[in-house]
């Protein structure tokens, strides 16, 4: 009997080990207490799962980032951090992003930062922790762009953290005890997701006509591609005909001084903010990243959004939707009909068309500039870079809308290659020119002062609406009974730029621009709103235009106007019980007395007249 008893406390034994409670802990690092300076980065959340930190240095290595944690219990932790080494897509040696974890200001031995070109989750090792309240801080070494999205401390030597991205957003909730249903935003008469010049102007027009707007925006800024983040000018003319009087919002909300990739007051990031809080019929809501929505009988129900701090989601109900976000991303969550790349010729006999339709599209551009300092300034000599010599380098010290990345690439699907891409080249070129190149000596005082992290898009998805704008429309100034906001710049397509092809084949990073002047041309507001999802309007680069004719719409100042078309319709729309179609079917003539009105002060000296070298041009 004692050697039957002997053996069932041995087999047993596996089974107490195995019965054994771990303790695992996830910790976000966008929502870490104090950000240190690192920037939270959410531009690419729809790709890889999350918001992350990234400390974007210009060579020099940032704050700390820091946070307080409460650990389950004490004891051995092993520790897994997902991140990526961002420059390995294009160079083996060397990796510019590298970091460390500290946890109770100890150093951990692992470098991070190093390992895979694509997300992953890298083991720390192990770590024995002897209170249950711990500090854990991210520790830059380098200045170039370290990133890290998300910290797992696990007493199961055996875990190991999911990294597709359905299993890791389950894991996410699991962890972090979201609730399953999101939050209750409110209702609102009007939801505009996108807080680019079409959206601002979407919510302040929608709200001076006296509909209740929800405005969704999923950066700390208002403005897109004019704000401080991206600092490109405001392109295009307003206050033209047949609508003189649209255009005197933008007028109102924009800047007053001009010019690409300038310090950051140039873009007056408050101006459109106060704009905004100054609407007692506006709820704004940034750093909000809208990524859901549900449908009911055909037309959107809601729009889900996501605090890209917190991880928390918001619901917000609405009879009318606009999607502003340049990508289409609430139109194409809805199942709307979208376009993308270039159609051929035969679509829409264009001439700037090509033979055989393709998914060439124009790029994005992250800009740049330096500034001369009194006394020499290094500049780290970089391995790990593109390679110039001294007949490829750029000898200049701004980065204009000429740097662009990404042509041909998918700008929803892969856009932190494309973005990445842009950054890289930045560095290396900057480094070639401080280290290397001829001319360093004429640059030792000059020192990087800003590149953006935010890359400017121009072209992603287009929304079909009721009619596609094309370039005979354009040229041969072909005007509809629906005209609305006039488009004035040329059509501008960006190809890559033959000499920079020459020496870059696979990954060219410089754009030439082509343009075919037109009059100014008001764009149908048949473009405005989707085809077959009857509640959704949009305004900006995604409306209902062929690639050809996308090169005249895209410019800030026009898709402005578009937004202050948005608002009025959106007003007839609550007045009337009607769609975005019924007012072009049976109430235009209510649109066209409020474009004739306007919505915006007309006291205000005119901006344009800064029109100069374009906008992402």
């Amino acid at each position: 009997m004692k050697r039957i008893l002997v053996l069932l406390v041995i087999a047993g034994l596996p089974l107490l080990i195995s019965a054994k409670k771990h303790h695992t802990l996830l910790i976000e690092t966008e929502s870490f207490d104090n950000k240190g300076g690192w920037v939270i980065d959410q531009q690419f959340m729809d790709e890889m799962g999350s918001p992350y930190l990234m400390a974007h240095g210009l060579g020099k290595p940032v704050k700390d980032a820091q946070t307080t944690i409460q650990l389950p219990a004490s004891g051995t932790y092993y520790i897994h951090v997902r991140t990526k080494d961002w420059a390995a897509r294009w160079s083996t040696s060397g990796a510019p992003g590298q970091f460390k974890i500290l946890i109770n200001g100890k150093a951990i031995n692992q470098v991070f930062g190093t390992k895979h070109k694509h997300w992953s989750w890298i083991k720390g090792g192990k770590i024995s922790i002897s209170q249950k309240n711990a500090t854990l801080a991210l520790r830059d070494l380098t200045g170039f762009n370290g990133r890290c999205d998300a910290i797992v401390l696990t007493t199961n030597p055996d875990f190991i953290p999911p990294n597709e991205k359905q299993e890791l957003a389950a894991f996410r909730q699991n962890q972090l005890k979201l609730p399953k249903n999101p939050q209750n935003a409110g209702k609102f008469e009007l939801v505009v997701v996108g807080g680019g010049m079409g959206g601002l102007c979407t919510a302040i027009s929608a709200a001076r006509n006296g509909v209740k707007v929800a405005l969704i925006q999923n950066r700390p800024v208002l403005g897109g591609n004019n704000s401080s983040e991206v600092r490109v000018h405001m392109g295009a003319r307003i206050r033209q005909e047949p609508w003189p009087n649209l255009g005197n919002l933008v007028n109102e909300i924009s800047p007053v001084k001009g010019g690409n990739a300038q310090p950051k007051e140039y873009y007056e990031d408050d101006k459109k903010l106060q704009a905004v809080l100054a609407e007692k019929n506006i709820s704004l809501f940034l750093n909000h990243h809208a990524n859901g929505v549900k449908m009911q009988n055909g037309k959107i129900k809601s729009v889900i959004a996501q605090n890209i701090e917190t991880g928390e989601k918001f619901v917000f109900n609405a009879p009318l939707f606009a999607d502003c976000t340049g990508d289409g991303t609430i139109g194409a969550l809805a199942g709307a009909e979208f376009m993308s790349g270039r159609e051929s010729k035969a679509i829409y006999n264009e001439s700037r068309a090509p033979e055989k339709a393709d998914s060439l599209m124009m790029g994005a551009s992250v800009q740049w500039f330096a500034q001369k300092r009194e006394q020499a300034v290094s500049f780290p000599d970089i391995d790990w870079g593109i390679q110039f010599d001294n007949e490829t380098y750029h000898p200049i010290r701004i980065g204009d809308w000429d740097w662009e990345t990404g042509m041909g690439i998918d700008m929803t699907k892969d856009f932190e290659r494309v973005r990445d891409y842009g950054m890289l080249v930045v560095f290396s070129n900057w480094s070639y020119i401080k280290n290397h190149s001829k001319e360093k000596e004429g640059f030792a005082n000059e020192e990087l002062q800003w590149v953006a992290y935010v890359a400017g898009k121009r072209e992603s998805r287009r929304l079909l609406g009721d009619y596609v704008l094309t370039e005979n429309d354009l040229v041969k100034r072909k005007i509809y009974d629906d005209g609305t906001a006039p488009t004035t710049w040329s059509i501008d397509l960006h190809y890559p730029h033959p000499e920079n092809m020459k020496h870059f084949p696979e990954y060219p990073f410089r754009s030439i621009a082509k343009h075919t002047n037109i009059y100014p041309y008001p764009i149908p507001y048949r473009c405005l709103y989707s085809k077959n999802i009857e509640n959704l309007m949009m305004a900006g680069r995604n409306i209902s235009v062929s690639h050809v004719a996308l090169g005249t719409v895209r410019l800030m100042r026009t898709i402005g106007m578009m937004g202050e078309v948005l608002g009025m319709a959106a007003a007839i729309c609550k007045e009337e019980k009607t769609t975005p179609r019924g007012v072009y079917n049976m109430h235009f003539d209510k649109l066209e007395a409020l474009m004739d009105k306007g919505v915006g002060r007309t006291d205000l000296p005119n901006t344009q007249r800064y029109n100069v070298g374009g906008s992402l041009k």
